[in-house]
């Protein structure tokens, strides 16, 4: 590999942000006593749309950490934001027992969302929404459904695109819908 090269991965891996979420001490009993190891769970994203969540183990701290970054670069999603700060639409979002609820929010209001949750939206670069977790309090089942949540969400354009129409025709028919239903 030329030095050129290794700069262009150092550069790419420099403009994700990453987010520890969870650390467990894990232990295993052993004939001489007690062997420690250390489960990480951390959430990468750009702060442009992309978020990835990763999870690595390994006998000391910062080695998991760096397990955990490694895969959750590899896992990374592209998610549509609205005017760059919040979602398109509301949505919700199961893992296991987990089960979340993301909703959209008008600007000034901030993330309002509980630990795991609030590190998705940070790192990827959501500004104005409102959460709920129901269900799991579980950190991982937490982080998985947020981002299956996430991995849903539809843009404008992508629904014109898959119903053969034009955007603003779209968009048009979600107006008059909405004044229909006032």
């Amino acid at each position: 590999m030329s030095a050129n090269e290794i700069n262009n991965n150092d550069e790419r891996d420099s403009e994700f942000i990453d987010r520890l979420v969870f650390i467990n001490r894990v232990s295993t009993v052993v004939k001489g006593g007690r062997r420690f190891s250390f489960a990480a769970l951390v959430v990468v994203g750009d702060q442009k749309g992309h978020v990835g969540f990763g999870h690595g183990k390994a006998r000391e701290v910062p080695e998991a950490i760096k397990k955990a970054t490694d895969a959750a670069k590899t896992s990374l999603v592209k998610v549509p934001l609205k005017e760059g700060r919040t979602l398109h639409h509301d949505i919700e979002g199961r893992h296991g027992a987990g089960k979340v609820v993301l909703r959209t929010a008008p600007p000034g209001t901030g993330i309002i969302a509980g630990g795991p949750m609030r590190a998705v939206f940070e790192v990827l670069g959501i500004q104005d929404v409102v959460a709920k977790s129901i269900g799991s309090s579980n950190p991982y089942n937490m982080v998985r459904a947020t981002v299956k949540a996430l991995a849903k969400i539809n843009s404008p354009r992508q629904v014109a695109a898959r119903r053969g129409k034009k955007v603003n025709e779209v968009i048009s028919q979600r107006i008059s819908d909405s004044k229909v239903s006032v």
